[in-house]
């Protein structure tokens, strides 16, 4: 029994997000996953916080707690307790699904306290519901693991647009070619980065490639870090800082549909990554990491931020720099928790330009997108609907993408969930495999467009050409050694067969030469046959 529990320690230990980093690189790799995703984070509280008429230092409480609840999340979510954490390399932070419901909120004249009372009983009901909605697993094989993935990497490059753009649609060099030459620069830092030979250089190239998007940015005078030193330097979010929570039944109904969405976000976020690391998910696994979400959820109110969910452009960091440590992303955790109590640093991070954090976007959220694609080349099309699904499902998924208004007549209800692509890919893609893969009933024997293609044979004398080890390659056909044979028609090798027999060849490449000086009418056979020579 003790050996058993032994090797049931080691199998545990050698999961690849167990790996554990110097601590140095750790935290420098953490850093990286703040700085990809700081953007976003600090977002949400910028929207809501203007939406609720809050004043610039309400704001800036907001933007710390925010971080203070982001680095928690992650941490619970990364390193994990019992029943709590997937023990993935998966950052936590404010969910954007909810902002446009939290607006409504606001415009509704409940006020700051009746969003975090909607968002502390909407993240409870979360909790409750989370092992249940952990066993759809069985629902997420390859084809619609790899739909989620795709459709993550599609839907977050229009946010590095925007980044590169300048991030403020109002602001007057928004879209100018001094912002989107800034995120090319930092583009090309982090290609150029990687192209080098040292690894260790190659994994920090988006990290590196920001910090020199940000000095490049200063001397041109664009980033502006002279007021880093204005304000506290040191803060504790203060509790309960904007009054005690409301509770208003139309604002928690509309609230339990956004944290269903976060829940979607964060199972496909999940899987993703577990995909990208190559390691196990479960449903046990989903059903830790989502009572993680729910509860950093349900107390972040208490501590004045917003419902958590998984940041996908973090997996896409996953995915560019091969470092699966869950070890860096709790290193991260505790580098925004030191951001969220330390307003200095926090304001020297966000003097960051948005359009540095764009340029580093590209990579990062095409990455993922290639991830996506990766999966689904490995999905068997043949004799199914698998093409489809994944067809129906991409479609459907960047509706909302490329026409952000499409659900605007649609219900509110209807609208917040389909609003977010990944969630109308993940849900798509799950009720296509259950309809076509599961519930069998009524299809056809031959569904995939890859049957319409007649049944293959080879006659037996055709094998006699062959030797072990022949193969194709590339429309070739090599030997063992990967030497190309020469494909001929009949009429050249019997020509070739008789200048064989009076020694007049002795190479393939003799082969070839007289084959194209043939003047036969008669066109290679492409088949193999007659590949004796």
């Amino acid at each position: 029994m003790k050996a058993l529990k032994t090797r049931n320690k080691k199998a545990v230990l050698q999961r690849p997000e167990d790996e554990r980093l110097p601590l140095g690189r750790s935290f420098t790799y953490g850093l990286q996953h703040v700085l990809t995703m700081y953007g976003g984070i600090i977002a949400v509280p910028l929207i809501v916080g203007s939406a609720a008429g809050l004043g610039q230092d309400e704001i800036a409480l907001l933007i710390a707690s925010c971080l203070f609840i982001g680095g928690a999340a992650t941490i619970l979510q990364s390193y994990g307790v019992p029943f709590f954490g997937s023990q993935l390399p998966l950052v936590q932070g404010v969910s954007f699904a909810g902002v446009a419901t939290m607006i409504a909120i606001l415009e509704g004249g409940g006020g700051i306290q009746s969003v975090f009372g909607a968002v502390l009983v909407a993240s409870v009901i979360g909790l409750i519901i989370a092992p249940f909605f952990a066993r759809i697993i069985h629902f997420f094989p390859p084809v619609v693991t790899g739909i989620v993935i795709t459709t993550i990497g599609l839907t977050l490059l229009p946010v590095a647009a925007n980044w590169a753009m300048g991030g403020n649609p109002s602001a007057e060099n928004y879209g100018s070619l001094s912002n989107i030459g800034l995120a090319a620069a930092t583009l090309a830092l982090v290609l150029l980065l990687s192209k080098l030979g040292n690894s260790a250089i190659s994994r920090l190239s988006i990290l590196l490639a920001i910090v020199g998007g940000a000095v490049i940015a200063a001397v041109l005078g664009i980033a502006d870090f002279s007021g880093v030193m204005e304000g506290e330097i040191i803060a504790f979010p203060q509790p309960l800082a904007f009054g005690w929570p409301t509770f208003q039944a139309a604002a928690i109904i509309s609230m339990i549909i956004v944290v269903l969405v976060t829940m979607t976000e964060t199972t496909a976020d999940i899987l993703a990554v577990g995909e990208i690391a190559k390691t196990k998910v479960d449903s046990r696994r989903i059903a830790d990491g989502l009572r993680a979400d729910m509860l950093s959820s349900a107390i972040a109110p208490i501590f004045n931020s917003f419902t958590q969910t998984a940041f996908a452009q973090n997996v896409g960091l996953v995915a560019i720099t091969g470092v699966r440590s869950r070890f860096v992303v709790t290193a991260g955790g505790v580098i925004m928790l030191v951001l969220g109590l330390l307003p200095l640093l926090a304001r020297i991070v966000a003097a960051v330009p948005t359009p540095v954090l764009g340029g580093a976007g590209v990579v990062l959220f095409g990455t993922v997108a290639a991830s996506g694609i990766r999966t689904l080349a490995k999905v068997d099309y043949k004799d199914n609907m698998n093409l489809i699904i994944v067809a129906v499902s991409l479609g459907f998924g960047m509706i909302p993408v490329v026409s952000p208004t499409f659900y605007d007549e649609f219900p509110t209800w209807f609208g917040i969930i389909f609003h977010s692509g990944i969630s109308s890919a993940a849900i798509m893609a799950v009720l296509l495999n259950l309809l076509f893969n599961h519930l069998k009933a009524g299809n056809s024997s031959q569904q995939s467009v890859f049957a319409a293609s007649p049944p293959r044979m080879v006659r037996a004398e055709e094998l006699q050409a062959f030797r072990d080890g022949d193969h194709y390659d590339g429309g070739r056909l090599m030997d063992a050694d990967g030497t190309e044979i020469p494909v001929v028609n009949a009429a050249q090798y019997v020509l070739v067969q008789e200048k064989i027999q009076k020694g007049e060849i002795s190479h393939t490449d003799e082969i070839r030469r007289i084959c194209a000086s043939s003047e036969s009418s008669d066109g290679p056979d492409h088949g193999g046959r007659n590949a004796q020579a």
